[in-house]
């Protein structure tokens, strides 16, 4: 067994590997207005999406970020793209979701399904160079039962999604994916890969592009209700703005505080490892396809754009971890995967924050204060939050009710015991991970 240290490359960097091709900068950071008709709080995906909408509807628009824009989540993903998978998932095992109707269920997964389009349309209008490639997607089973669940959802999905999904066999999947780790797999066709520091960065030009005003270093401490109007206070002055509209997901503050009780910010940490000898990079994913497994607390995994390189993700632990830390738990949880990999170094390691909503679904809304928001990604954020704003900015133009999305139907749920503060993250990720192993060593010891 090799020293701890010696899983890392020479050349190790704890940052993103997506930041070798485009990394979050700001040459000359604009001064914050004092006045415009849209405020937008939170530089990712959604809140660009919803600034270039209402941008080209010849709205004014200012979008303030706390940091660097891109240094946020929408920099950080594994770049997997799907139209509605993860949001059919929760619905299929939430009981709290079994009790939507079926026309709701429906609305959903035809709603998800046209955000993909409408990913797919934007990467071509703005020509966004992002190595967007339609692959395909595996949802690896980690036991049997998980198969039979997919099972079941599988004709909702291809009808209203229109997702072209079917199940694989153990020898099946096998084929597709070199590791003995799974019982089987569902090949969802309608799915593909990116990368998502390209994309952001092409996204951010088309905003710049159509006029809007994006503050770096913008951090948000208050937002004011004055009449008709709103004072947005942030680190670089404040504006005032008739509409607001609130796009931090995963990094939502206490100084939102509505939104800050009903969402749960969770670390998701990955790893890329060194370039791959050309024969492990022929045999582990032949057909170069995204790839996510099925337990609770998942794993997530795909090759580098370029093909040399595996990226590897998952929730390493819920509690704070330092990159090296990250990166030496991920490793292991690899090479459990993947035997073969034992002898391969880690070059980089990063992670990012992903928004949890308490019914594991995404929502666009109003806070009691009149603000909008768009969040709750739940781990699909390069589809989902692109959707969102831009739907978000469209109810805004055409002034039509939120309820006119599945999405805008239901509040965002709160709960009594919590505030924002994730005190119970270690206990509760800890138990999903017990029950994750559980359930597989179940399964080992019936055969």
């Amino acid at each position: 067994m090799r020293g701890t240290e010696s899983i890392f490359s020479e050349d190790f960097q704890e940052q993103p590997y997506w930041w070798s091709q485009w990394q979050p900068h700001d040459d000359a950071p604009l001064p914050v207005p004092r006045e415009v008709e849209y405020a937008i709080v939170g530089a990712g995906y959604a809140g660009l999406c919803c600034a270039l909408e209402l941008a080209q509807h010849g709205k004014q628009v200012v979008v303030l970020e706390a940091g660097l824009p891109g240094s946020g989540a929408s920099t950080l993903s594994g770049g997997q793209v799907t139209g509605g998978i993860n949001v059919g998932k929760t619905m299929a095992s939430k009981k709290g979701i079994r009790q939507r109707s079926d026309q709701h269920q429906r609305d959903m997964l035809r709603e998800a399904a046209e955000g993909y389009r409408f990913l797919e349309q934007l990467i071509e209008q703005h020509h966004i160079v992002c190595d967007y490639r339609q692959t395909g997607r595996l949802a690896a089973a980690w036991i049997p039962e998980h198969l039979e669940s997919w099972k079941k959802r599988l004709p909702l999905l291809n009808e209203v999604s229109q997702v072209s999904a079917r199940l694989l066999s153990r020898e099946e999947l096998r084929a597709e994916l070199d590791s003995p780790a799974y019982h089987g797999g569902i090949l969802i066709q309608r799915a593909g890969l990116l990368n998502p520091a390209r994309y952001y960065a092409g996204l951010l030009a088309a905003v710049r592009n159509a006029g809007v005003t994006v503050c770096s270093g913008s951090a948000v401490s208050q937002i004011e209700k004055q009449d008709a109007h709103y004072r947005v206070i942030s680190g670089r002055g404040s504006v005032r703005a008739r509409h607001v509209i609130i796009a931090t997901n995963g990094y939502t503050g206490p100084e939102m505080a509505h939104l800050h009780a009903r969402v749960v910010p969770v670390t998701s940490h990955q790893i890329a490892t060194e370039p791959l000898p050309d024969a492990l990079r022929k045999s582990l994913i032949p057909g170069q396809r995204g790839v996510a497994e099925t337990q609770r607390v998942t794993h997530y995994f795909r090759y580098s754009p370029d093909g040399t390189r595996l990226l590897f993700g998952g929730r390493a632990r819920f509690y704070p971890l330092n990159r090296r830390q990250s990166a030496r738990v991920l490793y292991q949880h690899l090479t459990q995967r993947f035997p073969q990999l034992r002898d391969i170094k880690i070059s980089h390691s990063w992670g990012g924050k992903v928004a949890v909503t308490l019914d594991y679904l995404p929502h666009i809304g109003q806070t009691p204060q009149g603000c909008f928001y768009a969040t709750g990604c739940n781990g699909s954020g390069v589809t989902m939050m692109s959707w969102l704003g831009h739907r978000l900015a469209r109810h805004l133009i055409e002034q039509t009710p939120l309820h006119s999305s599945p999405y805008g139907v239901s509040p965002l749920p709160g709960h009594p015991l919590y505030s924002g503060n994730t005190w119970f993250m270690p206990l509760l990720g800890s138990y999903y991970q017990l029950r994750d192993r559980i359930d597989k060593s179940a399964h080992s010891q019936k055969n």
